[in-house]
């Protein structure tokens, strides 16, 4: 269900369950907060790409044929526990987590996707929220994350219509970072991947995580952070390392 291939410290996980939408099963949550665990640890992994498997869902979400057999099932969509919560389960993940998204990402897909860091959209990409349309509650962030992505007034406009958003308004809209062809999704999300991989790893992590905490506080209490997080750090750089990155820096800067 959960397809991993790891290359030059990136590691492309699909969502494979292609003939279902690559719907959030029990079993497919569980796995896929285990493999984030694992890739998380694993030193030789610094950036993670998620996509969903063939070009018609990232994913469709909770898996509705497994829930209208379990009583209980509905009991997942507000789980805090990340082998539950798949949106849990990418936030908890300390690594860069590029979101390639290929198809539709409704509701709790939706959730998933914007769990993640950085996404990139195919043109066949389109976003959805159709909680209320379902007579449900979000409880894996959505009613939170979208508005203070993209603002309450378009957010209430997708949530309470239930209305689709297409992958070139979701980029006008700064929900997504860049629209591309198919066929340049995962190329195009594997080289931004790689470039965040050319980082070291405790920085990648450090600086993810002050961007994540700052975004949660005030203005202020967010510059308090990055002041105390920053001197913590600096104190360790040397100028000696600063100057050995420097020419990569210029060398980088006259090649892009």
């Amino acid at each position: 269900m959960l397809l991993v291939d790891i290359k030059d410290q990136v590691a492309l996980v699909t969502l494979n369950r292609p003939d279902a939408m690559n719907a959030l099963s029990r079993a497919l949550r569980a796995e896929l907060h285990a493999t984030l665990q694992r890739l998380d640890a694993d030193p030789a992994v610094k950036v993670i790409v998620l996509t969903g498997a063939g070009e018609r869902a990232f994913t469709a979400g909770l898996d509705l044929k497994e829930l209208g057999g379990d009583p209980n099932g509905l009991r997942a969509a507000n789980a805090t526990e990340p082998s539950e919560n798949p949106a849990w389960a990418v936030i908890a993940c300390r690594k860069p987590v590029i979101g390639a998204i290929n198809g539709v990402a409704i509701t709790g897909g939706f959730e998933v996707a914007l769990a993640c860091d950085v996404l990139i959209a195919s043109t066949k990409a389109r976003f959805a929220d159709t909680h209320a349309r379902v007579g449900i509650t979000p409880g894996w962030g959505l009613s939170q994350k979208l508005s203070r992505l993209i603002g309450p007034y378009r957010a209430k406009e997708l949530s309470l219509s239930g209305n689709f958003l297409d992958a070139r308004t979701a980029e006008a809209w700064g929900l997504v970072n860049r629209v591309v062809a198919p066929e340049e999704l995962v190329p195009v999300a594997l080289q931004l991947a790689a470039d965040m991989a050319s980082i070291d790893l405790d920085m990648l992590i450090t600086y993810k995580a002050m961007i994540d905490d700052g975004y949660e506080t005030t203005l202020r209490q967010g510059l308090e952070l990055e002041q105390a997080r920053s001197t913590a750090h600096n104190r360790h750089v040397t100028p000696e390392s600063v100057e050995a990155r420097r020419a990569g820096i210029q060398a980088r800067g006259r090649t892009q």
